[in-house]
């Protein structure tokens, strides 16, 4: 019997990367080989020499299918075998295992909103603004919830498909919504994201509604969409002081990890709608206006994990991992 093997791929488009994908039939049971696109066509290469490769690195059912169908996540790789300059997985990957020995683990908060014919879904046909932000957080009720038939259907599908999916609800913003994935390592919290992502991109689609993730889909006095990393190693998993270690580490390489959380990260961290200037760097307890938070229940208990709250919901995961292994393990390390 054949199966549908849907390849899934991150592109070079700039300044932020995209989702693509299509479908190889394969035997079933048959292991997904290494396969090739049209890089002249993902601004991944020029036409003269447009061949790339991709090298498949997680796979997991596929729940909309169904079947024995499958999802393939692949790097993309020159012909020659090397990592391919968009590959930002392979420098995730080595940054992990340099520091395996601290177990460091993610659990990332993915903010989205959904759009319809040009709007937020929820935000009134023919223009002008709903009632203002507040009641639609974790809501219910039909003046308040816009999209939950989706988000209920993404859910099922990221169980379905086995990922880490930990929680759902809904945010400050009509039509704006949240997933978590974790807490896992990486690179494998990166891969699942970008594959809870590709499913709700193409559940929406059903429903002829488009998932954003535009860090500030609307302008004026609007929350933000972000991805807020929560991060720990077995060390701040045992005491206090590595969680001020991680802290005033990621201070000393500010302009670094704002660098490589997202394009127009500007627009949404400006010390507004719970959000710490982005030219600025601060840490604290339960402070959802500070950079980077550390949870009350982990100053409680004396150990626990951080919270940064700078990524962009259109971040990099295998940026933002691997940057925040580097600059809190390397700390830790020392």
């Amino acid at each position: 019997m054949a199966i549908k093997a849907e390849y899934l791929w991150i592109d070079g488009t700039q300044p932020t990367a995209k989702l693509r994908s299509k479908t190889k039939i394969l035997a079933e049971g048959a292991e997904p080989p290494v396969w090739g696109f049209d890089g002249s066509s993902t601004n991944q290469a020029p036409g003269d020499k447009s061949d790339c490769v991709l090298q498949p690195v997680f796979t997991c059912p596929d729940p909309i299918r169904g079947g024995n169908n499958i999802i393939v996540l692949c790097e993309v790789l020159l012909i020659d075998g090397t990592p391919h300059p968009t590959n930002t997985r392979a420098l995730c990957a080595e940054t992990a295992a340099k520091y395996g020995d601290q177990e460091p683990i993610f659990g990332i908060e993915q903010e989205y909103t959904f759009f319809k014919d040009g709007r937020p879904l929820g935000f009134p046909v023919g223009g002008g603004y709903p009632a203002p932000q507040g009641g639609y957080y974790c809501g219910v009720g039909a003046d308040e919830v816009f999209g939950r038939e989706i988000v209920e259907a993404h859910m099922d599908a990221c169980l379905e498909a086995g990922l880490h999916l930990s929680g759902i609800n809904a945010e400050v913003m009509p039509g704006q919504w949240e997933f978590q994935i974790g807490p896992v390592g990486a690179p494998q919290v990166a891969d699942e994201l970008w594959v809870a992502r590709w499913l709700l991109y193409r559940i929406a689609e059903d429903y002829g509604i488009s998932a954003t993730l535009d860090p500030k889909p609307v302008k004026g006095d609007w929350n933000g969409a972000g991805a807020h990393t929560n991060f720990s190693t077995n060390a701040m998993r045992s005491g206090y002081d590595a969680i001020i270690t991680a802290c005033e580490a990621l201070g000393k390489k500010r302009q670094e990890h704002v660098d490589g959380y997202g394009a127009d990260i500007e627009h949404r961290l400006t010390g507004l709608h719970e959000t710490a200037p982005w030219t600025e760097y601060s840490y604290g307890v339960s402070d959802r206006g500070a950079s980077v938070r550390i949870p009350w229940q982990v100053e409680k208990d004396g150990k626990g994990y951080i919270e940064d709250r700078r990524p962009n919901a259109n971040v990099d995961p295998y940026v933002v991992t691997r940057l925040i292994i580097d600059t809190c393990c390397s700390a830790l390390a020392s």
